[in-house]
């Protein structure tokens, strides 16, 4: 079986997106493109090279509904239930979603730290 990869124009307009947040960076511990803090992942890139990004409910229930968007659903993976999913469109206007990328950075913040996988 093949290995899908993501779309070289999505990775590059998720690039560009966290890139306009100068403390956010991409990482890529799972094979697929990423933000966290803290132990808290808050956006990502699926493989099929759609984005999702994690907000607080009323302003995920906000936006689902201005872009008539969805509950973000990577591929491979479960229903992730705090996430939005970016349309394709709207990922293009880098501006409009910089506003959503730092509202779920923001969110994240007051979420209680993961502990730290440290030696046993």
């Amino acid at each position: 079986m093949k290995k899908k990869s993501i779309p070289a124009e999505q990775l590059e307009l998720y690039q560009k997106l966290v890139d306009r947040v100068p403390e956010l960076e991409v990482k890529s511990t799972f094979g697929f493109p990423y933000t966290s803090h803290n132990g808290h992942m808050f956006s990502l890139l699926s493989k099929s090279g759609f984005v999702g990004i994690r907000l607080p409910k009323e302003e995920r229930e906000a936006f689902l509904e201005k872009y008539n968007s969805k509950i973000y659903k990577p591929e491979p993976g479960p229903l992730l239930k705090e996430y939005v999913t970016i349309p394709n469109d709207l990922l293009k206007d880098t501006a409009a979603v910089k506003e959503y990328l730092i509202m779920s950075f923001e969110y994240v913040k007051t979420l209680k730290p993961k502990p730290g996988k440290g030696k046993k």
